[in-house]
């Protein structure tokens, strides 16, 4: 009676233990670096914002209606910062529309005019979603 049991225990933690499948899926996700120069901030306020516009042809329609847009910029090498972000006195953002990402830039206060942003690398994550 004991070796009955004990095969049946057997049965029962290997049964419990049985292997299941794992599906993984690959990563669709995009990271794309770019270069924005100085000279590429352009204003029409006096210098209280600044702006630039950078294509992104990733950007299609539907993934600008489904997918996630994130912005980190760099002006330092290999040190990233999440916009938006308040980086030396100076308040950047961003907004996205099919095939571009506009850049902005004004005082942290709004209403002091600032000097035009310096060159800097701006990572652009795109993250598909269902």
């Amino acid at each position: 009676m004991k070796r009955i049991l004990s095969i049946i225990g057997c049965i029962v933690v290997l049964a419990a233990s049985s292997c299941t499948k794992k599906y993984i899926t690959p990563n669709p996700n995009q990271t794309i670096l770019l270069n924005v120069k100085s000279t590429d901030w352009t204003t029409t306020d006096g210098g209280k914002t600044y702006s630039a516009v950078i294509d992104a042809p990733e950007i299609d329609s539907y993934f600008n209606d489904h997918g996630g847009v994130l912005v980190y910029f760099s002006f330092t090498d290999g040190v990233y910062e999440q916009v938006p972000e308040v980086y030396q006195g100076i308040s950047y953002s961003y907004t996205h529309n099919k095939g571009s990402l506009a850049l902005y830039a004004q005082a942290s206060d709004g209403v002091t005019a600032i000097s035009r942003p310096d060159d800097a690398v701006v990572k652009l994550l795109l993250i598909e979603s269902n």
